[in-house]
This record gives structure tokens, C-alpha cells and sequence, in this order.
């Protein structure tokens, strides 16, 4: 009985400890991968980016995670021509192409 009240509590503070906040974070603190520009970032739940995901035969484990559609990398130390006038974020997973990407915080680029 203990052992399961133990499990319990530990799967809880784990899933507390991996629920991502939703906050605008500066460009400079993207470790994933390069900040990308998402012509659209939605929760992985809306009907349109779920279509999009199960076409691709991508599966998300938070629903609630937000994934950027049709994105393209950006260098956040450049100007000019490497700016975004869309959805600027940092994602966890870049490996589809452009096409998504997975896991997405918005980052603030003049940070």
C-alpha cells in the first residue's frame, strides 16, 4: 500500500516537474536547436495541427504542448534579412523538416 502511494506521488512530482510553462523566454537561452519562426503555433490538441500531426504520423504526448507549423530556423545574433515577423520560438524537437516542430516556447528576440 505504501509502495503504491510512493509510485503515486513520484509519478505526480514527475509530471509536474516535465509540464513546460508558457512564458516568452529570451532567444539566448535556446539550448535545443536554433530558434526557429513558425508561420503558426498552436496546442497540439487543435484540430488543425492534430490532422496535420496524424497525416505525418507524428505522436505528442502533451496534448498541450505547443507545436509551430511550417517553420524555418533563424540565427538570433543576425539582422537584416534573419528576422521574424511571425511566431519566434525554441523547440524541443526540429526534426521534421519544417514541416513541425515540437515542444515550442515563445522566446522574445530583442532579449
Amino acid at each position: 500500500m505504501q509502495f503504491t502511494r510512493l509510485a503515486t506521488l513520484a509519478t505526480l512530482a514527475t509530471l509536474a516537474v516535465a509540464t513546460p510553462t508558457r512564458r516568452n523566454e529570451p532567444a539566448s537561452q535556446c539550448n535545443t536547436g536554433p530558434v526557429q519562426c513558425c508561420n503558426s503555433v498552436q496546442s497540439a490538441d487543435s484540430k488543425s495541427v492534430a490532422g496535420l500531426l496524424s497525416l505525418l504520423g507524428i505522436v505528442v504526448q502533451d496534448v498541450n504542448a505547443l507545436v509551430g507549423v511550417t517553420c524555418s530556423p533563424i540565427s538570433v545574433i543576425g539582422v537584416g534579412g534573419d528576422s521574424c515577423s511571425a511566431n519566434p520560438v525554441c523547440c524541443e524537437n526540429n526534426s521534421f523538416n519544417g514541416i513541425v516542430a515540437i515542444g515550442c516556447v515563445p522566446v522574445d528576440l530583442s532579449l
